[in-house]
């Protein structure tokens, strides 16, 4: 299914007065050690503290009003899981989360002072995903999935667009990839409007499946996926995100947990930003490349 450029617009307009403005911030650091002009999207200061509060949101200002009534359940490593509540509670919608027993606990109070019902269940996120669905089959609730989903990609597209408006001569774009929504996303908008753009995906190097299914032709799921990259920890990919990273990123990138976390601690001490292992997968990947 292709992304359509006017799907990403309307979410724009969807979310206005929703979302924060993250502009782009130049870094002398990291553009000094790269030798390139490096400019960080700090999504980390957005509502819930990640850009899935953009996904989550166009997700379900778009459900019908049946959908609404049977509540929304989700699955989600953390960062999903904080926008789906706040988006469900704004709309005065019941929401429950599955989230892996394993994840940060100030994700998992996060989640629940947004109001939603928080189930833990599973290591990695796809455990959460099955006991969601699970759940789902007996309860009715409406399922919004963190990134094998149209309207979740459109959300998150908005990035993307955001990106071109304010850096219009931005010749590379990095990405981080879990399930791959929000690589799908930007690479849908800035495709269209700027195909010269180079669009790199970055994962770690402990949960590639993106990586792995695109060189074996088809989604196929890894038999672990253990990284301080709890945020993409994801063993199966989706299929409509598959298919739009085949289709629009040029290449993938893995880095290690030690370049990860090598990056985390340059992040706080030159950029006194505090970063969690899948929003620093991109610096660690230029700090790599160079």
């Amino acid at each position: 299914m292709e992304i359509k450029l006017e799907k990403i617009k309307r979410a724009v307009d969807r979310l206005a007065g929703v979302i924060n403005t993250t502009d782009l911030m130049k870094s002398s650091t990291f553009s000094s050690l790269s030798n390139n002009q490096i400019y960080l999207k700090p999504e980390n200061l957005q509502r819930t503290g990640s850009f899935k509060i953009r996904g989550a949101y166009n997700k379900i200002a778009n459900l019908t009003v049946q959908e609404k009534e049977a509540g929304v359940i989700a699955s989600s490593a953390g960062n999903h899981a904080q926008g789906v509540a706040l988006a469900a509670t704004e709309q005065e919608i019941k929401s429950t989360i599955v989230m892996p027993k394993q994840a940060p606990i100030a994700k998992v109070t996060a989640t629940k002072n947004y109001g939603a019902e928080v189930i833990l269940d599973g290591q990695v996120y796809d455990d959460a995903y099955d006991k969601a669905k699970q759940v789902q089959e007996k309860t009715g609730a409406t399922f919004i999935h963190p990134f094998n989903d149209s309207a979740v990609i459109a959300g998150q597209g908005t990035i993307g667009l955001e990106i071109l408006a304010e850096l219009s001569e931005v010749d590379t774009i990095l990405v981080p990839i879990g399930g791959g929504g929000l690589v799908s996303g930007i690479a849908s908008a800035v495709k269209k409007l700027k195909p010269e753009v180079k669009i790199i995906g970055v994962e770690a190097q402990a949960a590639a499946s993106m990586k792995s299914s695109l060189s074996q032709g088809q989604v196929s799921t890894l038999s672990t996926a253990n990284t301080i990259a709890d945020g993409i920890a994801v063993k199966r990919p989706g299929g409509l995100t598959y298919d739009i990273c085949n289709k629009y990123v040029d290449e993938i990138i893995t880095v290690t947990d030690n370049e990860v976390a090598k990056a985390i601690l340059m992040f706080l001490e030159r950029s006194k930003l505090t970063v969690e292992g899948a929003g620093a997968v991109t610096v660690a990947a230029i700090l790599v490349i160079n």
